[in-house]
């Protein structure tokens, strides 16, 4: 009869001495992905954070039952976090600890599956990908789902080591925390099933229906917002080809690391085949191709879904069975270990300058602020209404007047803000008129374009200027003036 004990691969006797784990790897993730918190400004995203945190209770469900309902337990959460402050380094604070809780679970779970050494590794790895230094300095809840999806692992492991209730319960409350923080983040948990057991069956589905419950009460409300996520373009199998980038944050860095991975997978595999315990290599190689499979599945069979920030979960995966495979090296291992997160770092260096500049979210309010040389009795004209809430956050000196803004608050529906419908009404009697919008100077100038530029335009003003600044989707700031 297979035992519970014998689902992990015993632990070498020089790491038997060894079970703790080293805390300050932790540390050391929360603070390489606290060095880009203050560098690239908000982005629309981190500031519709702010306007839904800034919310009363009953204002923020009444937004979560029209957009971002699987947003709503972050939410909660920054409601009472932003009560401090707003600023982008507070803000973003929560998202760097979250990576390095992600990190201290990874070290653990790499001890538990082969060595304090591979655990050690796979953190190190883990905290220098670009794409870690991203999300862990993003005011949304990415980070958080990453931190959950590994704690999820390490409770699996504990309860399949030694399947005593209070373990189940453990895991249970760790699969409530990965449907809480983020919809998609579930797609990790088919994997776990690869561990199911007769002896343990009841126990463990017990506590994944009881930790689902968020993930379906989420998953209605999101499904009833299926029109907040139109803007999402059905994808195809060609995707695939670049989750390595998605998930590294790097096109090279990704794809050394999947190859490193996949040598992960051997040699965990071969390690236990001995034992029921090689079921792991499954498991975490599920965990790192599976969500992005699943996530192409949903869009093509209930409605597009497939974006890359989804499944940043997959990243950790990527890093532990890169810490595996080093690890599981016949001598040099500590050499190899630093080697591989020393090069790594080199060759992923131009990502880690890019997202540390101040356009790295890529919507460069400050320098769109910069571009509007305002004079007395100026107007402006936001393409989308809800671009003036950022404008608004980092506006220093005197800003054109706001013609179109009919109210103070936020619609309670949506992010964007009340406004006149008249635009030539609004801007009688003015000769200047800036319009700023997100987007290519094409996408508002050309063919339909966007209607409240088409408006200015039929209100008598012809283009003057146009600026873009320079990633994709970005900001154009445009002037327009009466000829």
């Amino acid at each position: 009869m297979t035992t519970a004990a014998t689902l992990a691969p015993p632990a070498r006797p020089a790491e038997r001495l060894r079970t703790s784990t080293p805390w300050w790897m932790g540390s050391l993730a929360s603070a390489a992905a606290f060095t880009g918190t203050g560098s690239a400004t908000l982005n629309g995203d981190e500031l519709a954070t702010i306007s839904a945190a800034s919310r009363s209770l009953p204002g923020m469900w009444e937004l979560a039952r029209h957009i971002d309902g699987h947003f709503l337990p972050y939410y909660l959460f920054m409601h009472f976090w932003s009560k401090a402050g707003t600023a982008e380094l507070w803000l973003r604070l929560p998202s760097a600890v979250a990576i390095g809780v992600a990190a201290w679970f990874l070290v653990d779970l790499g001890r538990r599956l082969h060595s304090v050494r591979a655990g050690v590794i796979a953190a190190g790895v883990f905290a220098i990908l670009p794409s870690v230094s991203y999300y862990g300095a993003f005011a949304r809840s990415y980070a958080f789902a990453a931190a959950a999806v590994v704690f999820s692992f390490w409770a699996l492991h504990r309860a399949v080591e030694r399947p005593e209730g209070r373990r189940w319960i453990v895991y249970g409350v760790a699969v409530a925390l990965v449907c809480s923080t983020h919809l998609f983040a579930v797609l990790v948990l088919p994997a776990q099933l690869l561990l199911a057991r007769r002896a343990w069956l009841v126990r463990m589905f017990t506590a994944l229906a009881v930790g689902c419950v968020p993930a379906a009460v989420l998953g209605l409300v999101g499904y009833g917002e299926r029109h907040a996520i139109s803007w999402i373009p059905q994808r195809g199998p060609e995707v695939w080809l670049k989750f390595p980038k998605m998930a590294a944050g790097a096109t090279g860095l990704g794809m050394a690391l999947f190859a490193i991975a996949l040598a992960g997978v051997v040699l965990l595999w071969t390690a236990s085949r001995r034992t029921p315990g090689g079921v792991w290599a499954v498991v975490l190689s599920g965990w790192l191709v599976l969500p992005p499979v699943l996530l192409l599945g949903v869009s093509w069979l209930v409605t597009p879904v497939y974006v890359d920030r989804y499944l940043f979960v997959t990243a950790p995966a990527l890093a532990l069975l890169a810490g595996v495979a080093v690890a599981s090296l016949p001598r040099f291992q500590v050499v190899a270990g630093v080697a591989v997160v020393v090069l790594g770092c080199a060759l992923a260096f131009p990502e880690h300058v890019e997202i540390r500049e101040e356009n790295g979210r890529f919507e460069n309010i400050p320098w769109a602020l910069r571009v509007v040389k305002a004079e007395p009795d100026d107007a402006i004209v936001y393409g989308q209404s809800q671009l003036r809430a950022g404008f608004e956050y980092y506006a220093d000196s005197l800003m054109p007047v706001d013609v179109l803004r009919s109210g103070d608050e936020p619609e309670p529906d949506g992010f964007g803000y009340p406004e006149q419908a008249d635009v030539a009404a609004a801007l009688k009697g003015r000769e200047r008129v800036w319009v700023v919008w997100r987007g290519t100077k094409q996408s508002g100038l050309e063919g339909d374009g966007l209607p409240r530029v088409g408006a200015v335009e039929q209100a008598g003003f012809e283009l003057s200027s146009a600026k873009h600044s320079g990633d994709l989707p970005g900001l154009t700031v445009a002037l327009f003036t009466r000829p």
